[in-house]
């Protein structure tokens, strides 16, 4: 570990902590080396002495906003939410306004359940640019009930999810994920402390360069499709962070380059879209499904896609 830049061997050592948030500390003066403040460029001696000062979380304030929402679903128990791509769910650093939460709070301002005051009702999350359902729990009971139901695979979630490539007729991903040894933003199936995760997944469609699938989670690690299809080395249309956008171009025949790059730009996002859900209610026991269409960004790649397909329906 000699001569390792600090915020490298920090980041190494701490996975839950990305290497950019270690830079920051450093730059606000938070890491001593030798009862020193340092700089992420330090490189780390034999014997150094290193202490990290971790300054307490800003009080967030939840503040409803009248963002509109697209309700599947709602009883006195639970609200099903149709998630549009670029909406956060949650606050956090860098995302303070603007998300699920305080969308929800404003329709439903007695919103909670769960032990994070910034989560209230939050039982699981779908990324920012990834659209489609999730459920929220309106209260403690239905949280504890349906965290449960997750925790035991009980609750089933289906995404559709156009990737790049052929991709066989079907399959199953068993890989732990987690946070990426080098790039610390990133989840990676490479991690030596990853934790279980499981997915299907079923050819629906073949394009000349695409495929579009079904996919069917057993668990719900962060960015859990978009890491197990890039490791097939399959990743998601339009997906930046793993490999999904104009790096694929080059790959491609000149003629089909073209409408590639033109598929892209009507694909800002990854092409992923939680389609179905369903679950037993926590509090009735009913079985209850619900489904959500496809997007228009998402209906419309692929109708750019199809008429020059020469594949066929799985």
């Amino acid at each position: 570990m000699q001569g390792t830049r600090i915020d490298r061997l920090l980041a190494s050592q701490f996975p839950d902590i990305t290497r950019s948030r270690f830079q920051k500390l450093l730059r606000d003066g938070c890491i001593t080396a030798r009862g020193k403040k340092v700089r992420s460029a330090y490189r780390v001696l034999e014997g150094d002495d290193i202490r990290v000062r971790l300054p307490p979380p800003e009080p967030l304030q939840l503040q409803p906003e009248a963002i509109p929402l697209a309700i599947r679903y709602e009883d006195a128990d639970l609200i099903v939410v149709d998630k549009p791509a670029g909406m956060v769910v949650h606050p956090a650093a860098g995302n303070r306004r603007g998300t699920l939460v305080q969308a929800l709070l404003h329709h439903w301002p007695q919103l909670e359940g769960g032990s994070d005051a910034a989560r209230p009702g939050i039982v699981h999350r779908l990324d920012k640019d990834t659209s489609g359902l999730l459920v929220v729990a309106k209260n403690e009971c239905a949280h504890v009930r349906l965290a449960a139901a997750l925790q035991s695979r009980q609750v089933r979630r289906e995404y559709t999810a156009l990737v790049w490539g052929a991709v066989r007729s079907s399959g199953r991903i068993d890989a732990p994920i987690g946070r990426d040894p080098v790039q610390r933003q990133r989840m990676s199936v490479k991690s030596r402390r990853g934790k279980p995760a499981v997915t299907h997944f079923r050819t629906l469609e073949r394009f000349a360069f695409t495929t579009l699938l079904a996919v069917r989670l057993d668990t719900g690690r962060t960015h859990q499709i978009r890491v197990h299809m890039a490791s097939l080395g399959n990743p998601v249309f339009g997906d930046a962070a793993y490999g999904g956008r104009n790096s694929r171009l080059t790959r491609l025949a000149p003629g089909l380059r073209v409408q590639a790059g033109r598929a892209l730009q009507s694909m800002p996002r990854q092409a992923l879209h939680a389609t179905r859900l369903s679950f037993q209610h926590p509090v009735t026991g009913v079985d209850v499904a619900f489904e959500s269409p496809l997007p228009g960004d998402f209906s419309a790649t692929l109708a750019m896609l199809r008429p020059s397909a020469p594949g066929d329906r799985a």
